[in-house]
């Protein structure tokens, strides 16, 4: 059901049980006015016996002393205050204190003088404006104690009726029309309100949303008023941002894949090219040698390696994306393990014309360490550092444990990072400016997942991988791997 509808319906059915409320105020008011007895309530015990309590406990607490004067005077009191004559008559018929004391030491008929039933009390009474209305007396202790005589207050009609007037119904009756007749006016300007404030802009947000699932995310949503609406609104026109931020980004990634397919294409493509022209060298009997073959493999090795570099990558980020990247931690000691690693990369280093300065020594600690994949985290590291860094340059690599971590770090005094591309030094695809390094070639430059592959292989490993740069000076990159 359209909210339209609702108000309508919701909007009937209000006036329906308004109308039957004044309806029945209607009849209320007609009945108060035929009614003789409208004016005057039922008689009610309950008033008597608060106003007479105090008389009645202090009679049963001194029922043994009430021949003390004392006591008699104290109980006359009390009866005055209250401005209730009483008198207290014995099991016997005996008047033994009384309000009135010249009547003390006389007898009463008991069954003529003691009336208990209000309503009998009312009926002997034949119009005179003085009731008189008897309580028995209880011994102490109470709850079980005896009766031990009775006391008869005479008590004005008054306290036994409470008069009312007709000015209050009439005063409530007029007031239920008036609220009436308000509640109609409130409901009418309710349903205005919802008409002009609610389903006008839902109209309006319905047509955005067309909008933005069409695609277009350039039309900004706004509503002037600062309410509930207001909000809807501006949480409508945050996610009209935040599609059209990713429907950008998707777009750019789209581009930027396309862009790594055609860049791995060429980056494969020349190191197989150059293999397979070396490989027809060979098959041609060209190598006159054992030294140039030596030559022609050797740098076959390079095409070769330089490619399976490439593919697993490219394996690795295909992995990454799927959430099933392959890490398999062991326990295993450090120096071993980065020994290992690390004596390759000295050979590779100064082959390069820089200064390599090992890490000495490398501490012995038991670390969870997956060695296939932290080997290529270290290899992309020291990829990088070799494309930023020129012949004279150095690159250091130093190990410590420090904080429950073994830390590694990688430090060239090349280039350095540039300011600009700091944020994005870990995004994938990020490739940042070219290299300045003589060394630099097509393959080398690479195609922006390494360092997003080393972050993701860190992460597994439950460790944090970051960098500082200087342009111009250095650049250092440092791993932390969680002690076992």
């Amino acid at each position: 059901m359209s909210l339209h509808n609702w108000s309508t319906r919701w909007l009937k059915l209000s006036l329906a049980i308004l109308l039957l409320i004044l309806l029945c105020s209607l009849g209320l008011f007609l009945h108060m006015l035929t009614s003789p007895s409208s004016s005057e309530s039922a008689p009610m015990i309950n008033q008597v016996r608060l106003k007479v309590n105090p008389i009645l406990l202090e009679l049963e607490q001194n029922h043994n002393r009430l021949a003390n004067p004392v006591v008699q005077e104290q109980i006359r009191a009390t009866a005055s205050k209250e401005n209730i004559p009483f008198s207290y008559v014995g099991l016997d018929g005996l008047i033994i204190l009384s309000s009135v004391p010249s009547s003390e030491g006389t007898l009463v008929n008991l069954r003529s003088a003691l009336h208990y039933n209000l309503a009998d009390v009312l009926q002997i009474a034949d119009g005179n404006e003085l009731l008189d209305i008897a309580f028995p007396v209880m011994g102490s202790p109470k709850p079980n104690g005896h009766q031990v005589g009775n006391v008869i207050f005479t008590v004005p009609q008054s306290l036994v009726f409470a008069h009312k007037t007709s000015t209050v119904p009439i005063f409530l009756l007029v007031a239920v029309i008036i609220l009436s007749l308000l509640l109609m006016f409130l409901l009418y300007t309710i349903v205005r309100r919802i008409k002009g404030q609610m389903l006008t802009p839902v109209n309006q947000l319905k047509h955005h949303a067309e909008s933005i699932l069409k695609g277009k995310y350039d039309e900004k949503i706004q509503y002037q008023r600062t309410d509930e609406i207001g909000d809807l609104y501006a949480m409508l026109d945050l996610m009209r941002m935040e599609l059209m931020h990713l429907s950008t980004q998707r777009m750019r990634q789209e581009k930027t894949q396309k862009e790594l397919i055609t860049n791995i294409s060429h980056d494969l493509k020349t190191p197989i090219t150059t293999i397979k022209a070396y490989i027809d060298a060979i098959s041609q009997g060209v190598c006159e040698d054992e030294d140039t073959l030596k030559e022609y493999l050797d740098i076959m090795q390079i095409h070769t390696d330089k490619t399976a570099r490439l593919v697993e990558d490219l394996l690795v980020h295909a992995l990454h994306e799927l959430g099933q990247i392959s890490v398999e931690p062991q326990e295993r000691y450090s120096r071993s393990v980065f020994e290992n690693m690390l004596r390759p990369i000295a050979h590779i280093v100064q082959s390069h014309g820089l200064t390599y300065v090992q890490p000495s020594p490398i501490p012995d600690v038991l670390i969870r360490i997956d060695p296939v994949r932290i080997e290529q985290v270290v290899s992309n590291l020291v990829s990088n550092a070799l494309k930023h860094t020129a012949p004279g340059d150095y690159i250091r690599i130093h190990a410590e444990v420090h904080s429950g971590q073994f830390k590694l770090t990688i430090t060239d005094s090349g280039r350095g990072i540039q300011a600009q591309d700091m944020p994005f030094v870990f995004e994938r695809y990020f490739r940042g400016g070219s290299s300045s390094s003589p060394y630099s070639t097509p393959i080398q430059e690479g195609t922006g997942l390494g360092l997003s592959i080393c972050k993701s292989i860190i992460e597994a490993h439950g460790g944090q991988i970051h960098f500082s740069s200087k342009n111009g000076q250095e650049t250092l990159f440092q791993f932390s791997l969680s002690l076992c």
